[in-house]
């Protein structure tokens, strides 16, 4: 019978980890499996972030609603 346990560790020095529990026999057979939690990329941004970021583009959020609202009022 395979029985599962799950933990989360935080890995030590020289990328080593250590699991103890009491139901877990010595000179039992285990399989590990390590899934590492990828670090957030620094240079990751938000789509916010891009406004005003280009050239020709607007500055501000608000300045988007006011054309928008500017090109609104032209069609009516």
């Amino acid at each position: 019978m395979v029985r599962a346990i799950k933990e989360i560790v935080t890995v030590a020095a020289g990328g080593r980890i250590e699991i103890r529990r009491p139901e877990l026999r010595e000179g039992t057979t285990a399989e590990v499996t390590i899934m590492v939690a990828e670090s957030p990329r620094a240079d990751r941004r938000r789509l916010a972030d891009f406004v005003g970021a280009g050239k020709g583009c607007f500055a501000t959020a608000a300045e988007v609603d006011a054309f928008i609202r500017a090109e609104r009022d032209a069609w009516a």
